[in-house]
């Protein structure tokens, strides 16, 4: 018996579940920040359920080489774990395996987020690589060709994979991924994601698209949120721009505070700040953003409809006959044409764009590259373009709906020299927040050209503008908010600030501006445009999880990433629960403070938990397009 100790303890068996569950503990490090033993030994039982079968399988031949390539793969795994969660502050699935074709697209974002740290999950591949190279240093025989008794991995295997079925079962009513995902281990959270969406995939709330509009519409009006109807019965504003072209700008990594902001005696955004004050301007809008970040902003603008948060709305559902806004103005004989510079396939656009029903799309080959960036063509070119086909389209006494998606201020927010607009002092210069505010200033000033060029076509005054961010810029592993703070002369806080959009409505002829103090998200930007433009959703039974902002009394909405699912957003407060409502935290959006009585949002969670849950399962029930 103690042979067979010493044959398992010296075995490669032992030696790759041991370096597996170090590197487990290093990856909640990383994640977490600690490493509470209770949970890490959950991760070893995880780790043994992979390398006893992995003994159990393969001959003694082939078990070196196939623990050295699991070694492999999970270090790489546990790698683009750290790497997603430093750059969206949410633990990765297996869902974004679909999507690592878009790393292609933003290699340079991934090179500005990886340190020397993370590479310590190869260290033990650079220290075999360096004893077979450097002579004279001792080896260590880490493998031993001995075969372990099969009972004895067997025993282990079952004990192993008992205990992590029984922390999976036991965590399912945890709503918090990040909660989870801790208290699981990254591998038993990934299969307690497959196991729940695969029991999702196979059962459903709803069996028509007539049930959820009337479960919709009766869950809206249980917890009375809505519009609020004037005297003569039509929302404020209702149909006033009928008839008018519009315009959807999309302006990238765009966060709220730069609007109005004096830097270095210096306007950041000049040309926002002169149309915010001739339009209506909400300065209390919150991204939403799922796993598609900008593809999914463009999703949410378009349909109202909450992202899963698992999935890319554009690969999980882009072939589908999505109900949009553009498929509502088409109807009514408008054109709707989108602009981007970038390939058409990234962010599986090529299904997205003719699910949300768009006529015609302008990608890359549209432009003449102007090398601004990694993406090729700058805000510029892209507004150049854009102005020509609507000119067109003009000409032609045919209406549009026209967007646009920025992408000059992407991440790593790298502009030209020549292309800068404004002076940076020495304390920013080369940092990323200098980078930041360089590339939100010339988005900026891109857009003063559009403006420009609608004037001088002819088509401003009869065109509604509709401006907003589609996610955060400043990277919260880069920037300290203290720092922010002291540097930007204003209070910046982790969650309100960072995930703070603006959103500006231009109508034509207004040249009055006026503020919106409602709180909003981007789900809402649908229904407030199809306000204005006199069409109304419940006489078309267009199911919209958002509200017309020009008009509701109260708002209350949720976000499933980036923050973990249960936070939302209300007229006065930020969310995030803790396993569920009970231990959560709250912060106030103005001032910035805790809230300590939590009371009086317990409605606003139910409510937002039940409509989250009816915007997955009626999005699963679209039809697909043939």
């Amino acid at each position: 018996m103690q042979n067979t100790k010493n044959q398992i303890w010296r075995s490669p068996y032992a030696i790759f579940s041991l370096l597996l569950w170090l590197k487990l503990g290093l990856l909640r490090l990383f994640l977490f920040k600690t490493v509470d033993l209770k949970w890490w030994l959950v991760d070893l039982a995880s780790v043994l359920v992979l390398t006893s079968l992995f003994e159990l399988v393969f001959p003694r031949r082939m078990k070196k080489g196939a623990y050295w390539g699991l070694n492999f793969i999970l270090s790489l795994i546990f790698l683009a774990a750290t790497l997603y969660f430093e750059h969206f502050g949410s633990v990765v699935t297996y869902t974004a395996i679909a999507e690592i074709k878009q790393l292609i697209h933003i290699s340079s974002s991934v090179k500005a987020s990886l340190h020397l740290e993370d590479f310590l999950f190869f260290a033990d591949f650079i220290l075999v690589v360096v004893m077979k190279l450097i002579p004279g240093i001792r080896r260590f025989r880490l493998m031993q060709e001995r075969a372990v008794r099969r009972y004895v991995v067997i025993v282990l295997w079952l004990n192993s994979l008992g205990a992590s079925v029984y922390f999976i079962r036991s965590d399912n009513n945890i709503t918090n991924e990040l909660v989870r995902a801790e208290q699981l281990g990254l591998l038993n959270y990934e299969m307690s994601v497959a196991f729940k969406g695969m029991k999702e995939d196979t059962e459903s709330k709803f069996t028509s698209i007539e049930q959820a509009v009337l479960a919709v519409s009766r869950i809206q009006t249980r917890f009375n949120y809505g519009i609020q109807p004037d005297t003569s019965g039509k929302p404020a504003y209702f149909g006033s721009q009928q008839g008018r072209n519009v315009i959807v700008l999309q302006m990238e990594a765009f966060q709220n505070f730069p609007i109005h902001l004096n830097y270095n005696n210096q306007e950041v955004t000049p040309v926002l700040n002169k149309l915010a004050s001739e339009s209506f301007y909400f300065p209390h809008v919150f991204q939403q953003v799922g796993q598609g970040n900008t593809s999914d902003a463009e999703f949410m603008s378009n349909t109202s409809i909450y992202p899963t948060g698992t999935i890319p709305m554009s690969t999980g559902y882009g072939d589908r006959i999505l109900p949009s806004m553009p498929r509502l103005l088409e109807e009514r004989g408008y054109e709707a044409n989108t602009f981007h510079v970038n390939e058409v396939h990234f962010w599986d656009r090529n299904k997205l764009y003719p699910a949300l029903g768009f006529t015609r799309y302008y990608d890359k080959p549209n432009y003449t590259d102007d090398h601004f960036n990694s993406f090729g063509a700058s805000d510029e070119e892209l507004f150049r373009v854009g102005v020509e086909k609507l000119t067109e389209l003009q000409k032609q006494n045919k209406p549009f709906y026209a967007q646009f998606i920025t992408v000059s201020s992407h991440y790593p927010f790298k502009i030209p020299d020549d292309r800068r607009k404004m002076t940076l002092p020495a304390s920013v210069e080369g940092k990323q927040l200098g980078d930041y505010l360089l590339s939100i200033n010339y988005t900026d000033y891109a857009i003063g050209t559009l403006i420009e060029k609608l004037k001088a076509a002819g088509l401003w005054d009869n065109t509604v503008l509709i401006a907003y961010g589609d996610h955060f810029g400043l990277q919260p592993q880069d920037n300290d908010t203290k720092v922010l703070s002291q540097e930007l002369g204003i209070p910046y806080h982790e969650y309100i600030t960072r995930f703070n959009i603006p959103l500006i409505v231009h109508i034509p002829g207004q040249t009055q501006g006026q503020t919106i103090d409602r709180v909003g998200g981007q789900l809402d930007i649908m229904p407030t445009l199809a306000n204005l433009m006199g069409i109304s959703l419940d006489d078309e039974n267009f199911i919209h999880f958002g509200q017309d902002l020009l008009n509701i009394q109260k708002n209350a909405f949720g976000m499933r990433y980036y923050l973990p699912t249960g936070s939302f957003f209300n007229d006065d407060i930020l969310f995030v629960p803790g396993k569920g409502f009970d231990d959560g935290t709250a912060v106030s959006i103005r001032s910035l403070q805790p809230v300590t009585d939590l009371t009086p949002f317990r409605k606003d969670y139910n409510y937002i938990m039940r409509l989250m849950s009816m915007s997955d399962e009626y999005v699963k029930l679209l039809p697909k397009r043939e």
